[in-house]
């Protein structure tokens, strides 16, 4: 899983902080303290962590991975990040 994306609405940048998909890595998603949830309506379901996005950065870069990209859609703050492959 060599990319990844990590979101926050603007009004929550203190978190929570969205950082996958139900597809995305559990082993990953354990390390990040992440939680599986769905959100009722949805047919799909997003893992989340109570960590404002700069601590999940944080703990993303010491395994590995960098941000390559950041902007911001609406009101949601979004980062692409990129881990190489070993």
């Amino acid at each position: 899983m060599p990319y990844m994306f990590i979101s926050t609405q603007i009004r929550l940048e203190n978190g929570p902080t969205n950082v996958g998909d139900e597809f995305s890595d559990p082993v990953l998603m354990n390390y990040l303290g992440a939680r599986k949830t769905t959100m009722l309506g949805n047919n799909f379901s997003e893992y989340h962590v109570d960590d404002p996005p700069r601590l999940v950065l944080d703990k993303l870069e010491k395994i590995g991975f960098r941000v390559v990209s950041m902007t911001g859609v609406g009101q949601t703050l979004v980062w692409c990040l990129h881990k190489e492959m070993e």
